[in-house]
């Protein structure tokens, strides 16, 4: 990246500081040597491997150059390469001082103690982009992260703290990150041709996090997709990105991040900085490896005195009096960047703790046989140490002191459930509240997810979907027979009744629908008492059916005296005086202790469960032990009465609908005892709708085949035929 070259002169800057002034080191000249990783995890390695070998010698633990002692390292730039140079600088104790913001994890922070920052951790950066947000009132955006550690960080100190502060996300979109060239094109393809459709969300601002690379591969995908729908958008970067570009993209337009905001490292203006880059010209140090591959990526010419090759036609000859000033911003800074600010700072701490070392130690300098006066016996390690009994308890664990010892000295306990600790050396851990739960690290607490049944949710969405067909199927029985009712198979058995049936049945299909969305105080009331006395209806009117039946067998025979209870009252007094038992137990429950809306905050670790509580637990079982005291009378009647000579007998039908209806309800009960939140309603729903359909279809489904498909057999002569055949 040419515009990165700045990081380098701010080094040669601040070198050239320090060893120009003699308050600082006397008699002692302090060097550098600049390594390039190139984006590579075992080129990062192998760079800081070499750095600890002797000069033109790469040969590990090994080194007799006294002359170039490595005592500290600055870089990286981005929180994977430095993470790479600490495993190893952290084994010979080398201080590592980093110029970029950092993402750092808990266990890193530990095992890295030579790991020094010159800027903030990068989860600072989050709470000045949630401070923008509400600022703004922007409450829908879209998170952009590359698709690894970093990014996972992100997303995991991010997305807590936009939920806490009410905001939410149309997308989340992981960018892949490329680190094998065979794959770039796949890559590169797969996530262009889903950008369009991210960038026409109704989502006008987004948060992007990644290193360069990142930048420069969202720089092609705005350049190749759809122009229209990235107008309008805004765009909040973090500090990692930098609006730079590489030679081969330098008339790439960045309209699209015109008025994006960017997160910044604090930077001075250094006196005499300015005047330095212009005297930066392509041969002014021999030493440099780096301002011939820049110059000529910078101003698109050619510093080569050989004949140029077929490539480079295109490319003028450099000149050397080209001007760095000239360039565009996305090239190069002439102000100090943020970057090159913590660069030139590093290496000032440096010098400054190397003047203190030395200003110590010359207090007990010592003679040397055969040598002047020596204190320049320094070892890496000796620079910021330190002096504690313990390490520190990181967040997530409490203090707890070890008997006998002093009290600087203690033991590292990890938080109790539900407590957390989110600094280092806590005392004790603090509870979270009770719409909250601890993250997998106990140092953060996270607001609980709302846990219900939903319309919008994929269970909820197909239980209201079978409510509703099943609920229009009922109407289409109904007129099926309404349509026929003056023929046989309608008139047997009570049509009258077959109606309040089928009534009761619909009612029951929608009365499920209380059952579905966020519970009211409303919905809570009319949920159980509403299920109970329709479901009580729709039995009273099952077990009415088959009373008739079997009276009406019974009134036939010769001299019954039963002949004078059939008829229409009959029915309607069962249904009647069975359905006014249950509305009575009904009213009962909502005088004394009626539902209301609940929230439990204990039975899940993550959620809140948003319930309605039964407010009398024995009202409840009560209207269903009710209900399971008609089913077994009506599947007992029905059983008694399925063999009586009728040609239109349904009593065989009821049988079989009440056997369904019972072993529907007998497993409710261990489903219901066994889950928790929302798929307890899930359970109850479903059971009301299967038990609906059992009897729907049990009862209903065989006639309606007979009059649709088979109306030949619905007469009267086909009847005559069967009740022979039955005698």
């Amino acid at each position: 990246m040419p515009k990165n070259y700045q990081y380098i002169l701010a080094l040669v800057f601040a070198i050239k500081e320090i060893n120009e002034d003699s308050m600082i080191l006397p008699n002692v000249t302090l060097g550098f040597r600049i390594l390039d990783n190139y984006c590579s995890r075992q080129i990062t390695y192998d760079a800081t491997l070499r750095l600890l070998s002797t000069k033109n010698r790469f040969i590990p633990n090994y080194k007799y150059d006294l002359e170039n002692h490595l005592i500290a390292v600055i870089g990286g730039l981005d929180s994977e390469t430095s993470l790479y140079m600490a495993t190893i600088l952290n084994l010979y104790k080398i201080p590592q001082i980093t110029y970029g913001s950092l993402v750092l994890g808990l266990s890193d922070e530990i095992l890295l103690s030579s790991l020094y920052r010159m800027v903030p951790n990068e989860y600072s950066q989050y709470s000045g982009i949630i401070q923008l947000l509400i600022y703004f009132r922007w409450k829908w955006i879209g998170l952009f992260a590359v698709n690894d550690d970093n990014g996972e960080r992100f997303f995991q100190g991010i997305v807590p703290m936009l939920f806490e502060n009410h905001i939410c996300f149309a997308f989340i979109k992981r960018t892949h990150k490329w680190t094998d060239l065979a794959e770039l094109l796949d890559l590169f393809l797969d996530d262009l041709e889903k950008f369009p459709s991210l960038m026409k969300s109704k989502a006008n601002v987004f948060i992007a996090h990644g290193s360069l690379v990142s930048m420069l591969n969202l720089i092609w995908y705005l350049q190749m997709s759809a122009w229209d729908s990235h107008i309008g958008k805004v765009w909040i970067v973090t500090e990692q990105w930098d609006f730079t570009l590489t030679d081969y993209q330098k008339n790439m337009d960045i309209l699209p991040f015109q008025g994006a905001i960017s997160f910044s490292v604090h930077s001075n203006d250094i006196p005499g900085f300015t005047a330095f880059l212009e005297n930066v010209k392509p041969f002014w140090r021999r030493q440099d490896g780096f301002i011939q591959d820049f110059w000529e990526k910078a101003f698109s010419c050619s510093l080569k005195n050989y004949k140029i090759t077929e490539d480079e036609e295109h490319k003028k000859k450099c000149t050397g009096k080209e001007k760095l000033e000239s360039l565009p911003r996305t090239f190069f800074e002439m102000r100090m960047t943020g970057q090159s600010y913590n660069t030139y700072n590093a290496a000032h701490a440096i010098a400054r703790t190397l003047h203190t070392i030395c200003e110590a130690k010359a207090k007990y300098r010592r003679r040397v046989p055969g040598r002047l006066l020596q204190f320049w016996n320094l070892q890496p390690w000796q620079i910021l140490p330190i002096s504690v009994c313990n390490d520190q308890c990181r967040p997530g664990h409490h203090k707890e002191k070890k008997e006998g010892e002093p009290f600087c000295c203690y033991i590292c306990v990890p938080c109790p459930e539900r407590k957390i600790s989110n600094q280092k050396d806590m005392d004790f851990c603090t509870e979270c509240q009770e719409d909250e739960y601890p993250n997998f690290q106990q140092n953060q607490c996270i607001p609980k997810f709302l846990n219900y049944l939903s319309f919008g949710e994929q269970p909820g969405i197909t239980l209201m979907g079978f409510s509703i067909a099943f609920a229009l199927t009922t109407v289409w029985v109904l007129r099926t027979f309404w349509k026929h009712q003056d023929t046989p198979i309608v008139k047997a058995n009570n049509r009258n009744l077959t109606y309040i049936l089928l009534f009761s049945l619909f009612l029951c299909f929608l009365c499920s629908l209380l059952f579905i969305g966020k519970p009211t105080s409303t919905t809570c009331i009319l949920r159980q008492t509403t299920f109970g006395i329709v479901f009580s209806l729709a039995l009273s009117s099952v077990l009415a059916k088959t009373i008739t039946v079997v009276l009406a067998f019974v009134a036939t025979k010769p001299g019954s005296k039963i002949r004078k209870w059939v008829g229409r009252k009959l029915g309607y007094t069962i249904i009647i005086s069975c359905t006014s038992i249950q509305v009575c137990i009904c009213c009962l429950w909502l005088l004394t202790s009626p539902p209301f809306p609940d929230r439990d905050l204990n039975s899940l670790r993550e959620e809140i469960i948003l319930e309605c509580n039964e407010g009398s637990t024995t009202m409840f079982c009560l209207v269903l032990g009710y209900m399971s005291f008609l089913a077994m009378v009506s599947f007992s009647v029905a059983f008694f009465a399925r063999k009586l000579p009728d040609s239109f007998n349904e009593a065989k039908f009821i049988t079989f609908s009440m056997l369904v209806f019972c072993s529907v309800w007998l497993s409710f009960g261990p489903m219901y005892l066994s889950t928790k939140g929302k798929y307890v309603v899930a359970v109850e729903v479903f059971s009301i709708l299967i038990s609906s359909v059992g009897l729907l279809s049990c009862i209903f489904f065989p006639k309606c085949y007979i009059i649709v498909f088979r109306s030949e057999l619905n007469n009267k002569d086909q009847l005559i035929k069967r009740q022979c055949r039955v005698i």
